[in-house]
């Protein structure tokens, strides 16, 4: 980007936390907050978030932001979020009606399954790109309005608003001033016609999710509104999901590039540029990005645990302090000692997508400890991208190179063992914070700071390149102990 001593505010809402970044325009970030968000598990396989709590700690993080500024202009904002998470609120009052309800949720399965049995999953998947899985929103929006009592009616005289957390704060920021979202995050509802870029009627009624709740759907650059909550007026300029900010922080611009983005669970985006391929292998079709109308795809492959399993270890069992921790102890064993971990907490996602699989450890001898345990939960995040990058080339895909962002793309070992288990070169950034500068870049376009997304070629550095280094008798052996472990983790 151009030199100047104004920056982009990157609002970065995640599973686990919520983060505000300021991004000069060299692409540097000069000022972070982060909080983090309460977790909600009403049930098994539930997950919940309270909507008020996303907005408090995303507001309180801009806030911090800004502050430390310290005066220095700011000249747009830009949105990444996690997506399919559900959110519906009172149009009048701007009040949630429910929880949020978390993509990695599954309670919608009955639901889902139902579909799959009437036949579906291919009308489903042709216009949207989607397999059919509780992960999406379309089903958890039907499960708010029909729990919540008088939700259908209030939704039927259109008094209710869905979105996805992208599109709830950008209403909380312009005051209930804007009901819109982006053409990425739209593509993870099941109820938007990718071919037509447009919300499909038919999909809606199958679902049933009166069209009156959705909101509108905006290219990733493009005017969302301005906030006046942060002490001056803010042009909101840019919204993407948050793996495809993270695509275009990691300049995968061009057909063939990909990258894994590693936090609390995992996903690989290849760009497939105007060429939507559907895949033959369970992977998902989705949007990359949509600018000035015209649109790029990609193929999507969704893990998902991936840092939750390190998260597990250290609340759940209480046996690491941190994720460093777990790469030492990882590190300190010559194998794996036939230990194997399938995180399957939430069910499985691609390109199995077994909503009732579930977690297992196998392989423990009297010799296991936890830096065994540590080990295998690690091993698992990239037994799991071989999966995807397997179904991608079964695809045609032709992978040279992965580049690997999020929090856990700064252990060595995992990265390491990553290229080892690929067999590809994995490349590592300078810059890990991919996800905050893609939203970034997307505001300086919509703002009208840079010209082109052709900026984030020019803000992008190598940090290490981790060469494979296993010999392929060695990774064949570790692949078969991860596919016996696998396929006791699905249920009959």
């Amino acid at each position: 980007m151009v030199q100047s001593s104004g920056v982009i505010l990157a609002l970065d809402q995640g599973t686990t936390s919520s983060r505000t970044l300021a991004v000069g325009l060299d692409g540097d970030v000069v000022a972070s907050a982060q909080e983090e968000l309460p977790q909600i598990y009403p049930h098994p396989g539930w997950v919940e978030h309270d909507p008020r709590a996303i907005w408090s700690t995303q507001l309180r993080t801009a806030g911090s932001v800004v502050a430390q500024l310290q005066g220095r202009p700011v000249l747009a904002l830009g949105i990444t979020n996690q997506r399919e998470t559900t959110i519906i609120w009172d149009r009048a009052s701007g009040e949630p009606i429910h929880n949020a309800i978390v993509w990695q949720d599954r309670r919608t399965a009955s639901t889902i399954n139902a579909l799959k049995a009437d036949g579906h999953e291919e009308t489903i998947n042709s216009k949207t790109g989607l397999v059919l899985d509780p992960y999406f929103s379309a089903a958890k929006i039907a499960w708010i309005l029909d729990r919540v009592d008088g939700a259908r009616a209030k939704a039927d005289r259109g008094e209710l608003a869905f979105g996805t957390v992208d599109c709830w704060l950008i209403w909380k920021l312009t005051e209930g001033r804007v009901h819109a979202t982006d053409a990425t995050n739209a593509a993870r509802t099941s109820l938007f016609d990718i071919s037509r870029q447009s919300w499909a009627a038919d999909l809606c009624a199958l679902f049933n999710v009166p069209m009156s709740l959705l909101p509108e759907v905006k290219d990733c650059a493009a005017d969302f509104g301005t906030t006046k909550l942060l002490g001056s007026d803010i042009p909101i300029r840019g919204v993407a999901g948050d793996q495809q900010s993270a695509a275009i922080g990691q300049a995968c611009l061009k057909p063939g590039e990909a990258k894994c983005t590693y936090g609390t669970g995992a996903f690989l985006i290849l760009n497939t540029g105007e060429t939507r391929i559907n895949s033959a292998n369970r992977l998902l079709t989705t949007i990359a990005y949509r600018l000035d109308g015209k649109t790029a795809f990609a193929q999507e492959g969704a893990i998902l645990t991936a840092g939750a399993a390190i998260q597990w270890l250290r609340d759940g069992l209480g046996i690491i302090r941190d994720g460093a921790e777990a790469e030492r102890l990882a590190a300190s064993v010559d194998d794996n000692a036939g230990v194997y971990m399938v995180p399957g907490f939430t069910g499985l996602g691609a390109p199995h997508w077994d909503a009732d699989a579930r977690g297992l450890i196998c392989g423990l001898s009297r010799g296991a400890t936890r830096a065994h345990l540590a080990r295998a939960a690690l091993e698992a995040a990239a037994y799991q991208t071989h999966d995807l990058v397997a179904a991608m080339c079964a695809d045609g895909a032709m992978i040279e190179c992965l580049r690997i962002d999020g929090g856990m793309a700064a252990n060595d070992w995992l990265a390491q063992f990553l290229a080892d288990i690929l067999a590809l070169p994995v490349d590592r950034p300078v810059n890990v914070e991919t996800t905050a500068q893609g939203a970034a870049i997307l505001a300086a376009l919509g703002a009208g700071i840079v010209a082109s997304i052709d900026e984030a070629l020019t803000l992008w550095q190598l940090d290490r390149r981790f060469d494979p280094c296993l010999k392929p008798d060695q990774r064949s052996e570790l692949l078969a102990g991860w596919n016996t472990a696998l396929n006791r983790a699905f249920t009959e």
